[in-house]
């Protein structure tokens, strides 16, 4: 242990070095933008009429980002902004030129995609360049918002986009016959920036559905994301900009429900709740978020996946109190080895079922934001009630985390987590399922983040320390992931090394007690042609432990092309070798399974195509054929979708997996269809239905969400979820819902 974090000191060091020299980013060519005060009053209808838009500065020639990035871009896209007191305009002037329909995926609010018509603005008003808000707008009017967090790299990394955030802002579009104008008024007080401020960072960047082209005022390299904070204009404001006015919002819920299990004979059960949150801007940038009783009811079912690998499938979190500024508390370690991931929260195991079920959460508080321009806070406390019908205890959830940024665009960051038991239920003396009130589950971590000014060096190296009451004896996780990235290449290095009695519980650590190295690389080439990039590569994983040696690695040599439509194909030859340390059987049947002690060396062909999204049939698929253990495997994923102009989109994800394997080991077929239509009414009535079969767990599960937005950020909905057995559709059980939410600002 000790030389691995003798290595580790030597990859700080190196890393601080590489930041220090990166920390500089002396662009001659950064745009900036006047930005006048407004004399007055700007009526939102979409018309850039008034006098202070005739006056306002234009920020114009946009550069290409895709498919070059080399070239001012073939649209022309106009940016204007103004402010007074209370608000932030940002007028705009998107010539078309080519006739036809627009694209978009849905009249429903935070659309994303990059086949959508939308122009966006992203606000970074500390000037730190990682962290922002984006604000967008399709021709039909559609809004969307999000923020922009934490480091973000290429598409290899983790983006720190999200759409999560909400707010109230207004806005209005106009449309001619070759070209649309919007208008946007954003309250000052949702805005997170500090009073007085002369200059922000900021960028505007526009998606054209029918050029496929994408273009941002200030000039991106290709290999980077479109929103990426690091290569951003400057606003200049004429005036200090006024302190914002207190920023308070009240959302209540109530909502109600009835159900009736058809497997237990009873008959229907009737529920309510009332709750709600609280959001108070505690400083500009500082925000406390308060919920009381949350249900969680409206928010969309998990798409299901087949499980062909011996460890947990990973769910992104859906719930809204844990997503907005999710990144300061979910940014530590790396995707797949996680300290802090919030789906542990709410949750909880039947004993005697060993099926998951909701555990209701009673309040929650959560402390995040800015405290000046260097330093990011987080802190959040749950607490959920007890399930005397599964024998468990509550839990108090507590989470503190604290960034300091470094040098240009770096940081590091501390994190502690505290799962304790509380409300012990006692019976017959016996305490809940053998929980004592001192038993607990702590973890404490830190990590370094890199990124260099120009964004050709990314990455993080990161030490973690689980504690429990029990043995905490080789308890940690430490781990690397560094990236160079140019457009013509692309370098990573990546391990992690985790002790055997690594347990974060309100984490994500589908294994313990393995050492792994995954070094890549990749080449790519930019043609003259109907091929945007195109290039090999290479990805390798390497895993051992102490007491086995070798037990994995998968080698997997590629080749990468994405074309001008937008559409991308990437194929190759992957080599794996599994050493199994438990039985295991791929397809869960009750045939003898592949043996602990037993090891396999396979090969397969593997191969994705995404077509191209502006069309009105788009589809995913994805397979792989060849060895698989000591026997084959057929596989084919994706999805199908048809888009019906406004109304909506119809979809089917499936999902086939043959698997065939020498007698007496199992063989057969997983299927998983899931057919969804997204029908969007109007910009304020919205229908999801979801059906989902699974063979593998014997279900087939419909759920259907009508959602009216009655007034802004306010919706009420009604959710229907059923679920049946596949070979006489005769229903398990079923449940309506009825919610209703208002915010109400003051």
């Amino acid at each position: 242990m000790e030389k691995w974090i003798s290595y580790s000191v030597i990859f700080l060091l190196s890393y601080l070095a590489i930041s220090k020299g990166y920390c500089q980013n002396n662009n001659s060519n950064t745009p900036k933008l006047n930005v006048k005060k407004a004399t007055g009053g700007i009526e939102i209808d979409g018309i850039l009429n008034e006098k202070d838009w005739e006056s306002a500065e234009i920020a114009t020639d946009f550069w290409q980002y895709f498919p070059m990035d080399t070239m001012i871009s073939n649209t022309v896209s106009e940016a204007k902004i103004t402010f007074d007191d209370e608000f932030i305009y940002v007028g705009f002037k998107i010539v078309d030129p080519v006739p036809g329909p627009w694209v978009t995926t849905s009249l429903r609010r935070d659309f994303r995609g990059n086949h959508n018509d939308v122009i966006s603005v992203i606000f970074d008003p500390f000037s730190d360049k990682t962290n922002g808000m984006i604000f967008g707008i399709n021709p039909f009017g559609v809004q969307r918002e999000g923020l922009i967090s934490g480091i973000t790299g290429s598409s290899r990394a983790q983006s720190g986009f999200s759409l999560s955030w909400d707010n109230k802002w207004y806005s209005e579009v106009k449309t001619y016959n070759d070209y649309w104008t919007a208008e946007m008024a954003i309250p000052l007080k949702t805005l997170r920036y500090k009073g007085g401020s002369t200059t922000w960072n900021a960028n505007f960047y526009r998606l054209d559905s029918k050029t496929a082209e994408r273009s941002t005022w200030g000039q991106i390299p290709r290999n980077q994301y479109i929103f990426s904070l690091a290569f951003s204009g400057k606003l200049i404001f004429e005036e200090p900009l006024p302190k914002p006015g207190a920023n308070i919002s009240i959302i209540p819920y109530v909502s109600g429900l009835v159900s009736r299990d058809f497997i237990e004979g009873s008959g229907p059960e009737y529920d309510g709740n009332i709750g709600g949150d609280i959001k108070i801007g505690v400083t500009p940038s500082l925000n406390l978020d308060l919920t009381f009783n949350p249900d969680f009811s409206q928010v969309e079912a998990d798409v299901q996946q087949s499980n062909l690998t011996r460890f947990e499938l990973f769910f992104p979190e859906r719930r809204q109190f844990f997503l907005e500024n999710q990144d300061v508390f979910a940014s530590f370690g790396t995707s797949r080895l996680r300290p802090f991931f919030s789906r542990r929260i709410g949750i909880a195991q039947d004993p005697n079922t060993s099926l998951f079920v909701q555990n209701k959460i009673l309040y929650g508080a959560r402390l995040s934001g800015r405290i000046d321009k260097n330093w990011r806070i987080g802190l959040m406390n749950l607490q959920t009630a007890k399930d005397e019908s599964i024998i468990r205890p509550g839990y108090n959830y507590s989470v503190l985390a604290i960034q300091r940024q470094l040098f240009s665009r770096s940081n590091i960051s501390l994190i502690g987590i505290n799962k304790q038991a509380t409300n012990i239920i006692e019976s017959d003396s016996t305490l809940s399922n053998g929980i004592s009130k001192n038993d607990y589950n702590r973890l404490v971590g830190i990590d370094y983040n890199l990124a260099s000014a120009n964004n050709k060096w990314y990455g993080k190296i990161f030490y973690h320390q689980s504690i429990s009451p029990n043995n905490n004896n080789e308890a940690y996780a430490h781990g690397v992931n560094i990236f160079y990235d140019v457009p013509s290449l692309k370098v990573e290095w990546n391990h992690q090394f985790v002790g055997k009695n690594f347990n974060p519980e309100v984490g994500f650590a589908p294994r313990a007690d393995y050492n792994l190295i995954a070094p890549g690389i990749q080449f790519l080439f930019y043609p003259k042609s109907n091929i945007a990039s195109h290039g090999p590569g290479i990805k390798t994983e390497y895993i051992w432990n102490k007491q086995y040696g070798k037990t994995d690695h998968q080698f997997t040599g590629f080749y990468e092309i994405k074309f001008g439509t937008g559409a991308t194909f990437n194929g190759g030859i992957r080599n794996d070798y599994t050493f199994l340390f438990d039985d295991f059987d791929p397809i869960d049947t009750d045939d003898p399974p592949l043996e602990a002690g037993t090891d396999y060396n396979y090969t397969s062909f593997i191969a994705e195509y995404r077509s191209d999204r502006r069309q009105d049939f788009y589809f995913d698929l994805e397979t792989q054929l060849g060895e698989f253990y000591n026997g084959s495997i057929i596989r084919f994923d994706g999805t199908l979708n048809y888009r019906m102009g406004l109304i909506g989109i119809a979809s089917l994800n499936y999902s086939y997996n043959r698997v065939s394997l020498p007698t007496p080991h199992s063989s057969g077929t997983i299927w998983l269809l899931g057919p969804k239509f997204d029908i969007t009414f109007t910009r304020d009535i919205f229908l999801t239905a979801f059906f989902q079969y699974n063979n593998q767990i014997d279900n087939v599960n419909i759920n259907a969400r009508l959602q009216y937005r009655y007034a802004p950020v306010s919706d009420f909905f009604i959710v229907y979820t059923e679920n049946y057995f596949p070979d006489h559709f005769k229903s398990k059980n079923r449940a309506i819902i009825a919610k209703l939410t208002y915010w109400l600002n003051l």
